[in-house]
């Protein structure tokens, strides 16, 4: 049985006000650069277009989710496979008219259906159905927007009359630790939900993100997880072996040669959190007086480059082929998988919100200004 959704889902408000003209009269561009230009030149949003990552963050740690998020909800994260994109705030998006919005899109995929576009979807009927929900319990942080997930359902052309519709489609929205500067410079009517991961039919995909676009005046781009994301999300797993083990580290890389060489490089669990244990600083050495535990527990990215140097170094060794000289294409391990062509599965809940952390901050840095 569904979890029926409070209607007090939340939109953050915001402490900058910034005049905004009607929706027809400006596009997205325009309108948002000026309202982040705006609160720019108030001070509110101090050196946070350097566009680079982190070069620290927490060690991750144990959330247990599924106290919190909706059990059906929770297994249609975790067992599914996502294209990530970014995208720009939402222009009046509100979670207290998630049933609205579910009728506007079913409304206005059936409209493109009758204008000849590529809806279809292998096997179903003509006839979809739209559920828009708030996924609750994924908030980290008070300036975090509620996860918005979106479900198409139609029923297979040769289905028992009886039989309901089931998904061909699905998609969500979320804003995980968001950089709170940023989030609080948007002025209030913009809802921040920066990282869109979906899945099924590209036709269906693309028709979701112009309803998107149309209806809250943002904006969708290819989001990839890089070299460096790749990178980090290697070691930020391995580290989580001791309370949850990996069973394997697979990381694919790529070797500009001719023809391309692409290399599978399979290490032993126990070997990996070694290396990574040898390479840690000891909290205890880097703290001083007064220091929060957490700020203790971080992970900085030279951490993150020395782990990966031993990795090749022992590669090369080895097989007398240096990987520095390629690129990392794949990251593997029991917790999940991530791609470089921007995919993502997450196969622990424990987890999922330390590495949805470092994609909202992809998602993020991403996005056009």
């Amino acid at each position: 049985m569904e979890r029926h959704q409070s209607s007090a889902a939340r939109t953050p408000t915001n402490s900058v006000v910034v005049e905004r003209r009607s929706k027809s009269s400006k596009s997205y561009r325009q309108s948002y650069r000026s309202c982040v230009g705006a609160a720019s030149r108030l001070c509110f949003t101090p050196g946070f277009t350097a566009r680079r990552l982190n070069a620290s963050r927490r060690a991750p740690k144990s959330h247990n989710v599924t106290d919190k998020v909706n059990p059906q909800q929770l297994a249609l994260l975790m067992k599914t496979e996502w294209q990530l994109s970014y995208v720009t705030p939402l222009y009046q998006f509100r979670h207290t008219q998630l049933k609205s919005y579910s009728r506007q899109l079913s409304a206005f995929i059936a409209a493109e259906k009758q204008q000849g576009l590529a809806v279809e979807v292998e096997g179903a009927q003509s006839s979809f159905r739209v559920s828009i929900s708030v996924v609750q319990g994924m908030v980290e942080a008070d300036d975090d927007a509620e996860t918005v997930l979106i479900q198409i359902h139609s029923k297979l052309l040769f289905a028992k009359k009886d039989e309901p519709q089931r998904p061909v489609w699905s998609g969500w929205l979320t804003c995980i630790n968001g950089n709170p500067d940023y989030l609080r410079s948007l002025p209030e009517d913009f809802t921040c939900l920066p990282l869109f991961c979906s899945s099924g039919g590209e036709g269906l995909t693309a028709v979701v993100k112009s309803w998107f676009q149309q209806t809250f005046d943002c904006c969708f781009g290819t989001l990839e997880i890089n070299h460096t994301s790749l990178q980090w999300l290697a070691a930020l797993w391995t580290n989580c072996h001791a309370e949850s083990s990996i069973q394997h580290l697979k990381m694919i890389w790529t070797l500009p040669v001719a023809p391309p060489l692409q290399v599978t490089y399979t290490v032993d669990p126990h070997d990996a959190w070694q290396l990574w244990s040898s390479v840690r600083k000891d909290p205890r050495e880097e703290s001083k007086g007064g220091e929060e535990a957490e700020e203790e527990n971080s992970i900085d990215i030279e951490e993150v480059m020395e782990f990966m140097q031993g990795l090749k170094g022992h590669f090369y060794r080895h097989f007398r082929l240096d990987l520095s000289a390629g690129s990392l294409k794949q990251v593997t391990t029991a917790l999940g998988s991530a791609k470089y062509s921007g995919k993502i599965k997450i196969s622990n809940s424990r987890y999922m919100i330390t590495t949805f952390t470092l994609l909202t901050e992809c998602a993020l840095l991403k996005m056009p200004l």
